[in-house]
């Protein structure tokens, strides 16, 4: 039997590629940047083609670095940034264009006029989705209504869509030499096109949106043997397909009803697990699959997202020059004991859950003399604390259940400072996990179920292991007051873009 589990991680700003051992601990790890295009205010684009070039080599050089060969990968499993929209023409291979980001607002319009019939809610109860433009349906119908000639190549059968997934997935199986065209339910729930009941293409949603069904992938579960590699490595099964966030759920083990997970990366993801059935926010959130493994139910989840969590890092960091790196925020925080009572809302494209205001734009407020760059690095560490609280305080309201504890993970969970005050803010105790990658890990780890290599989601949970455990200490007005202030501030956000 093969000896490893490869998982490809295609990110927001980076791609990588991550072969775990059986007991879930990193044998080898490669990672690579891709260009990020801001052609004007609220659009964000990436290369695809990039994207697909840089997965090669983030396989190739860590299949190098290990030794292995593609002999030595049990199957491959995929996670991805989730409604980032790519459309192209299955005969050459190539995007039409860039694909446009998740964090893109050019659909504002698109989904104003969409929710002229019944609001932004139009669609919950069939999505588990507002209509924002968060979600792939409406960039495509974008692209489409913006360009006749991909219309036209999609009513002759020449286009396909995908969030980046697919677009590996159809690379990865032979491309235009017969590659896979298919997603996973957590993906194709992200495009407000699928009815999260029947896991299938709505075609009302469809008809409503002018979207031919023919550009669709297909609908799998999140866990079963999609196709082979035809390139970079050889015949091995593909076998795993979930979104990001979705993929960390899994890797964290929040496989019983009630568990939560949140997860720190450009932006900020927070998943509770509710169980076989769907549960439709009344408070803002997302209602959508967290997986389903073969023919077992799909189990559902709430989701609050954040739009900017360590993306305000890189904003300090790349626009004003207030730190050289990202890892100088937190001992940059530290030179000061709190915020100076300045609070930044990074709302560069809106608001996400629970708000969802695409007419807010981001501020900092409270700004006095007093201010230092410390209080800044401090206050951005802040802002994504106190938007995982707004998040959380909508889920107990929506599931019934307090949350215990939440488990955390991404990029910026090595901050010490920030998990301290997030356990403060929340007053729940917040646990790292000994492997941090527990998005490459889900992505794995689907796809080892699905070939065997793993028996069970009990053998799964028996991998994870605490790093550490930070338990609040703040007191509670503090607390209150703190919170109260943020809150203030957020309603300073709305009404920017009129």
């Amino acid at each position: 039997m093969s000896k490893f589990i490869g998982a490809i991680d295609q990110g927001t700003t980076s791609t990588r590629f991550i072969v775990f051992d059986h007991t879930g601990n990193i044998v080898a790890s490669s990672q690579k940047e891709h260009k990020q295009f801001y052609p004007a205010p609220g659009l964000v684009e990436h290369d695809a083609t990039e994207i697909w070039i840089n997965t090669r080599e983030v396989i190739q050089n860590a299949m190098r670095i290990s030794g292995l060969s593609s002999e030595d990968i049990a199957a491959l499993g995929i996670t991805n940034q989730r409604e980032t929209t790519v459309l192209w023409n299955k005969t050459t291979g190539q995007p039409y264009g860039h694909a446009i980001v998740w964090q893109d607002t050019r659909t504002s319009e698109i989904c104003s006029q969409l929710s002229k019939e019944d609001g932004i809610d139009r669609f919950r109860e069939k999505t588990g989705l507002p209509l924002a433009t968060y979600f792939s349906g409406p960039k495509i119908k974008w692209i489409l209504d913006n360009y006749p000639e991909i219309r036209s190549d999609a009513k002759k059968g020449n286009v396909l869509f995908g969030n980046m997934d697919t677009w590996l997935i159809w690379n990865l199986t032979g491309g235009s030499q017969g590659g896979i065209h298919v997603t996973d339910v957590t993906n194709a729930s992200r495009t407000l096109l699928m009815d999260i009941k029947t896991l299938k293409w709505d075609l009302s949603l469809l008809e409503i949106m002018d979207i031919p069904e023919t550009i669709l992938p297909d609908i799998r579960s999140s866990s079963e043997v999609y196709g082979y590699t035809h390139n970079t490595l050889s015949h091995v099964p593909i076998a795993g397909d979930l979104g990001d966030q979705q993929a960390a759920l899994f890797g964290q083990g929040c496989y019983h009803q009630g568990d939560a997970k949140n997860t720190y990366g450009t932006g900020c993801f927070m998943l509770m697990n509710t169980g076989l059935s769907p549960v439709i926010s009344k408070n803002g959130l997302l209602t959508t699959p967290g997986y389903k493994l073969g023919n077992s139910p799909a189990v559902y989840c709430l989701e609050g997202s954040i739009a900017i969590a360590g993306a305000l890092v890189q904003w300090l960091r790349d626009n004003f020059q207030v730190i050289d790196n990202s890892s100088d925020i937190e001992p940059l925080a530290r030179t000061v004991p709190d915020n100076g009572d300045i609070y930044i809302v990074p709302a560069f494209s809106g608001l996400y859950a629970p708000y969802w205001r695409s007419d807010a734009r981001g501020v900092i407020a409270g700004l006095t003399r007093f201010v230092t760059k410390g209080h800044l690095a401090r206050a951005a560490l802040e802002s994504t604390a106190y938007q995982t609280k707004e998040v959380l305080d909508a889920m107990e309201m929506d599931s019934g259940t307090s949350l215990v504890s939440l488990k955390v993970d991404g990029g910026m969970v090595i901050n010490e400072l920030l998990m301290q005050f997030q356990a403060d803010i929340l007053n729940v105790p917040v646990v790292r996990p000994r492997v941090t990658e527990t998005t490459s890990l889900g992505a794995a780890y689907a796809a080892g179920l699905a070939t065997g290599y793993w028996s069970s989601q009990d053998e799964l949970l028996s991998n994870w292991q605490k790093d550490k455990e930070w338990k609040p200490e703040m007191p509670e007005t503090t607390r209150s007051t703190l919170y109260s202030k943020w809150k203030k501030a957020v309603t300073r956000t709305f009404d920017w873009i009129e």
